[in-house]
């Protein structure tokens, strides 16, 4: 007798599919991804050896869950937010970039690799290690960053259209439609192709890399800036690198790093659990030159919006972005009248690929949780309780841009809010990556256990001293 349906909807209607069925059978799209006449499901990734025997193109077959991660980094939230320290501090934050760098590739990499090791993702091993109520405590503050942080992309993306029409159709028009292409996709839509749109996606991103060369700013500037951290004791400077930090360490990157690594290894072979969490090192290797490859794609962006924004905005005294236009205009001096449609399209493209991400990711945290079955690569109809997270997620994301809230202002104060949350579970996720119980022979190493903690101690003392800066008359040393 086959076993009831693990979903909490379906549990409780009388219609729809009231059994579990073979995992086969569920899988969006899965029979345009198997050998031919051998119904075997086609591999996600390549390993590192077959990498290397094909050369520098084969390179390109490891990338997957990593490089999109690395892309998504760089959503509206991350464009508004560098684009506002870069016009706000000029220089100040470009040695950020380098700093952050191996910190947050670790994070991702000891993330992805808890999942592959497991094979489940990262909000069960959690609630296998740690207290339930700590854990759940965790996810809650994820879930309300997530929809504050969708409603932000979404009302970005929505800005980035009106603009390509001259504000000649408000931006809030253009908020329903996004959100309804957003849900379509996700529902309906299979897990490989999400995952080849999305890869096309980031090419949106080089603009501001090219952008960046062509705006000439002083050498001897620029790199005095890399290399040397400045520092300022200020609540506008603090909230600035918490803010960074909380769009660049995001910890929706953190599930969805580990959720999508589950996802493509299921794809490729939708077998049992147990037979998954046999990680070979080649798939490890593999995982990880994808990892770094998209970490410091989303670095070297991220770089290039500060310098453009500072080297063009600040030094001509535009300090405070107020409106997507404002940031615009940094492109204005190389590309003439077409600065609008770059940044447009730029706000436009990374949104689409942030915000299944966003919904996504808070769809996984939640349902590893509670002990829920679903995922991107399955069909809704099995699973509308993980569907039903990220449309409500979506919904609610939408909703609040009826409240008129400026999307640059709303993308900053987001990226913030997720600098705050991610300390305590960089604590659990290290903790989790060390342990020999649950990771066995691939646990963290000394330099991977080093950085998380680096980035954790980073973190936490960025948002401890936000928070001492907001309590009325109490200033930093020297502030």
């Amino acid at each position: 007798m086959a076993d009831r349906i693990q979903d909490p909807v379906l549990e409780r209607l009388s219609v729809g599919a009231d059994a579990e069925p073979a995992l086969l059978e569920v899988l969006k799209g899965d029979t345009d991804h198997k050998e031919p006449g051998t119904g075997t499901p086609l591999a996600a990734r390549s390993t590192f050896e077959d990498a290397k025997k094909r050369g520098p193109l084969g390179v390109l077959q490891l990338l997957g869950p990593g490089l999109i991660t690395g892309a998504s980094d760089d959503d509206p939230s991350g464009i508004g937010t560098y684009s506002q320290v870069g016009s706000q501090f000029g220089f100040g934050m470009l040695w950020l970039a380098p700093f952050t760098f191996p910190m947050m590739a670790a994070v991702q990499e000891v993330c992805g690799r808890i999942a592959l090791q497991t094979g489940v993702g990262l909000g069960t091993s959690l609630r296998k290690k740690f207290p339930t109520a700590l854990v759940g405590v965790c996810i809650a503050a994820l879930l309300i960053a997530n929809t504050i942080n969708v409603g932000a992309d979404l009302g970005a993306v929505a800005s980035g259209a009106s603009q390509l029409t001259r504000q000649r159709v408000p931006e809030i028009l253009f908020v329903v439609p996004v959100a309804a292409l957003v849900a379509v996709l996700q529902l309906f839509v299979s897990f490989q192709w999400i995952f080849r749109v999305f890869k096309w996606l980031t090419l949106s991103l080089f603009a501001y890399i090219v952008t960046g060369f062509a705006a000439h700013p002083d050498l001897l500037q620029v790199v005095k800036a890399t290399v040397i951290p400045h520092l300022e004791l200020s609540q506008n400077f603090v909230m600035g690198v918490v803010a960074v930090l909380g769009t660049t360490i995001s910890p929706y990157l953190f599930f969805w790093q580990a959720s999508a690594e589950v996802d493509e290894m299921s794809s490729a072979e939708p077998t049992t659990e147990v037979r998954r969490s046999r990680l070979k090192t080649s798939e490890l290797r593999a995982a990880r030159t994808d990892i770094f490859i998209g970490m410091a794609f989303s670095q070297i962006v991220m770089y290039f919006i500060i310098l453009t924004s500072g080297a063009v905005l600040h030094a001509h005294g535009k300090t405070d972005i107020q409106s997507a236009d404002q940031a615009a205009s940094a492109l204005e001096p190389f590309l003439g009248s077409f600065a609008f449609v770059a940044f447009a399209l730029g706000m436009i493209g990374t949104g689409l690929l942030a915000i299944p991400i966003l919904s996504g990711s808070a769809a996984y945290a939640l349902k590893e949780f509670m002990g829920w079955r679903g995922s991107l690569a399955v069909k809704p109809q099995y699973r509308p309780t993980f569907y039903g997270i990220m449309v409500a997620a979506v919904v609610a994301g939408a909703l609040m841009n009826f409240l008129h809230i400026d999307p640059i202002k709303a993308l900053f104060y987001t990226a913030v809010l997720n600098g705050l949350v991610a300390p305590p579970l960089l604590v659990l996720i290290t903790l989790l990556g060390a342990d020999r119980k649950y990771m066995k022979r691939h646990l963290s190493g000394q330099l991977s256990q080093a950085l998380c903690w680096a980035a954790t101690a980073a973190m936490g003392a960025a948002a401890i001293a936000l928070i001492v800066t907001l309590i009325p008359g109490v200033k930093l040393p020297g502030g």
